[in-house]
Parts: structure tokens; sequence; C-alpha cells
């Protein structure tokens, strides 16, 4: 499976803890991250992980580029629900794709705890049939 992962400055140590924990799972699974982010992850998981521009710099849109052409399976993006900056339009568009594309994203730790434990049931294998009659 293709994961995407995104966390805002205020998320990424949270993300990190996240990754730590299920890093046997995440592991079997295809890892792109935004630049920050995937740095901080690959240092404290050693996950093999694809490093994408920072989040700020476009890597927030290669990821999107990435959800457009359904080529994600799963993104988990810890986002500051608190912080109202000027990418709320970016972060409303990418979870819309996700809904477009029946896309499960997970924007909090709880959410993505039940993701990866779903991920690794098998319970989200039906992304690979979507992803292939695409």
């Amino acid at each position: 499976m293709e994961i995407a992962v995104i966390a805002s400055d205020k998320r990424k140590e949270l993300m990190t803890e996240f990754c730590i924990a299920y890093c046997g799972i995440l592991s079997r699974h295809h890892l792109c991250a935004t630049g920050t982010t995937g740095k901080y992850l690959k240092e404290a998981t050693g996950l093999d992980i694809e490093m994408l521009l920072s989040g700020t710099h476009g890597g927030t849109q290669q990821v999107a580029a990435r959800i457009a052409y359904n080529e994600i399976d799963v993104l988990l993006y810890f986002r500051d629900a608190a912080d109202e900056n000027e990418y709320a339009n970016d972060q409303l568009d990418l979870v819309r794709m996700c809904d477009k594309q029946n896309i499960p994203v997970a924007t909090n730790i709880a959410t993505a705890e039940a993701l990866v434990l779903a991920l690794d049931r098998g319970d989200l294998d039906w992304r690979m049939l979507v992803r292939e009659n695409d």
C-alpha cells in the first residue's frame, strides 16, 4: 500500500511517536512524506521513506497530485486544528480530494491507529482493486 504522511509543525513529535509505535506495520508498505516530517520519521524509526518537498514548498501539493491520480491508498495527516493559517484551504482541499477518491484519511492519532490496524488486518486491501481498475 502507498501511505502518505504529513504533520504540521506542532504535530511532528506526535506523528513520530505514532510511527515508532507502529513501525512494524508501516515497514511493510511504501511511505512518502513531506520533507521535514519525513526527515523526523526517518531519523527516529529507520523506515524507508520517500522524501517529498517540505509542506510549505510544495510537498503538500505533491501529495495532492498523487491523490488526484489515485496513487495514494492511505493519508495520515496530523494537522494542528487550532492553527488557522494561510494553508487552511490547502488542508481542506487535500481532505476533500481524499473523499472524492475514497482514500482513507486520518487527521488525528485515534483515527490513524484505527486505519493502521485495519491495514494490518487486510481490511483496506480493497484499495488495490480500486487502483487497478482506475
